[in-house]
Formats: structure tokens, sequence, C-alpha cells
């Protein structure tokens, strides 16, 4: 009787799990649009790496996707010479020192860019909890219109807006000076915000209101409580605007003239009369690796800080 029960069972779990032809349709195109975004994804990243082996020649007259039969590790590191005029070429290792006498090498180009970057991720960290803070503790008139205003900053093109602020900062005297990128960057986005928002909503109004009935204010209850409880929103925040200003070419080329930030230097390294592909595609290599360990060990952190506050328990 129990052998009898037991084939039952195991036939019905067999057919349960069967799938049917339509899911197994869904699936193979589940999977193919996977790896389709993937390839869109990786494919140019690897063509710069395989170019950063190759001569001008050989990235003109050959298959992009195939590395050299020599690699040409010269345009890292050493010197690479031009096969047309014989000059002799700096490597991406020589523009990046940073004891370069040339003004505007890669190094001092990675100290501007960490520097802007650093001062703006803390004024937007300090900006956008305050701003989140307020809307998620406070009731007052007017909330839900601020909130409508911030969305509709936000789908605005900032592209738009750029002749009356690039005339306010000309106005201010922060044109061509860091300060300007400072300034632009640390304003606060629906993106941040909207992050800020969701954690806070998933932290306790009871908490509040102990610290308040010991005796805290508003202010020391953001600086208490808040903020050590917003630590993997706030690590979230870093990594995404981090990367982003890491990453900006538009703004630094528009305001910094005498400055270099790594995205605007690396369009310096094209030649007036001829470029070294190879050497600028070394370059680009080298740039896009802080990003790429950044992500590669914060990842899980990202994730878990975009989903946080997402479902209320």
């Amino acid at each position: 009787m129990n052998l009898s029960l037991r084939r039952k069972a195991n036939t019905h779990t067999s057919v349960h799990y069967k799938k049917t032809p339509g899911q197994i349709v869904l699936l193979v195109l589940m999977y193919l649009s996977l790896i389709i975004a993937a390839l869109i994804v990786i494919i140019p990243i690897y063509i710069i790496v395989v170019c950063s082996f190759k001569t001008n020649a050989e990235i003109s007259g050959s298959n992009p996707l195939l590395f050299p039969s020599v690699l040409r590790w010269g345009n890292y590191f050493g010197h690479t010479i031009n096969e047309d005029t014989g000059a002799i070429i700096p490597s991406a290792w020589e523009y990046l020192s940073f004891k370069s006498s040339n003004p505007s090498s890669m190094g001092k180009a990675f100290l501007v860019t960490l520097g802007i970057s650093g001062i703006s991720i803390i004024l937007t960290v300090i900006s956008g909890t305050l701003v989140a803070y307020v809307l998620s503790r406070f009731e007052f008139k007017g909330k839900k219109l601020l909130k409508v205003l911030f969305l509709v900053a936000s789908i605005i093109p900032s592209i738009t807006m750029q002749v009356s602020i690039f005339g306010l900062i000309s106005k201010m005297g922060l044109y061509n000076t860091p300060m300007a990128l400072i300034l632009l960057y640390a304003g606060t986005d629906i993106i941040s915000i909207y992050i800020f928002l969701q954690f806070l909503d998933n932290i306790p109004k009871a908490l509040d209101e102990a610290a308040l009935v010991d005796g805290c204010n508003y202010f020391s209850i953001y600086l208490r409580i808040i903020l050590p409880l917003m630590k993997p929103a706030i690590a979230t925040v870093c990594i995404i605007k981090g990367i982003a200003f890491y990453n900006d070419f538009y703004l630094p080329s528009l305001y910094l003239k005498d400055y270099y930030t790594i995205s605007t230097f690396l369009n310096t390294m094209n030649g007036a009369t001829s470029t070294e592909w190879g050497v600028v595609c070394a370059g680009v290599v080298m740039a896009i690796i802080p990003t790429i360990v950044v992500f590669c060990f914060l990842q899980n952190q990202i994730y878990s800080g975009l989903t946080s506050g997402a479902v209320k328990s």
C-alpha cells in the first residue's frame, strides 16, 4: 500500500515539474535576452582591451575582436615608435605618471577627479539625507507639491538649463575652477532622495519619538539615529554618484579650461595631426580599472541599498 502511494506521489511530482512548450520558449527567450544584453555591455570593453595591444595599422586593418599575433605592451609601459614617422610616442604609463613635467598628466587628472568627486559625494550625502529626513518625518503644507517639483526637475533634460547655469556660474566667478563642478554635482537628485526615502520609510518612527522623550532635538536624532542606520543607503549613493562623477565628460569639458579630469584628459590624448589609438585605448583601460574594481567589491552593497525599503514589513 505504501509502495503504491509512493509511486503515485512520484508520478504526481514529475508531472507537476514538467515544463510546457510555452514555458520552455519563455525560458529560452529570457536567457537569450540576458545574453544579448551582456554582450552589448561587454563587447565595447573587450574591443578597447584588444585595441590597446595593437598599432594603428592593425586597428584599422584587422578584425577588432581578434588579438594581434604580437601583443604591443609598449602602449601600456615603456614607449612605442610610430611606424610612419619613427617618432617616439609615450606610453599610457608615462601619461599616468604623477611626477610627469606635463602639467596635464593623467596622474594629476586622477587627483583632480578624486578631489572633485570626494567633496561632491560628501555634500550630496549631507543634503540628500537632510531632504529625505524632512520629507519622511515631518508633515507640512506643500509637502506633496515639493515631491512633485523634485520629480519634475529630474525629468527635465539638464542640457536645456546649461545656458542659464553657465551664466550663473560665470557671474559667481567660479568658471574654470573645480568649485563649479562641486556645486553642480552636489545638488541632490531624485535618485539619491528616492533611495534615502525608501530606506527611511523602513526605519520605525518610534525611534524618533523615544529619542524626543529622552530629550533629543530633531538635529540630534538625525545625527545619532538616522545617519548611523542609513549606512547601507549612504554607501549605495556614494558608489552610484561617485562612478557617475568619475565618468562625466560633459560638465568638466564645459566648465574647466585649465584643469583636466580623467575623462577630459583622455580626450586630449588625440593628437592634432595623428593619434596613436593603441595608447589611447591603453589609457582608457587604465581609467576604467578603478570603477570595475569598486563595482566588483561593492556590487552586493549596491543591490541591497537599491532594494532596501522597497517592501515594508
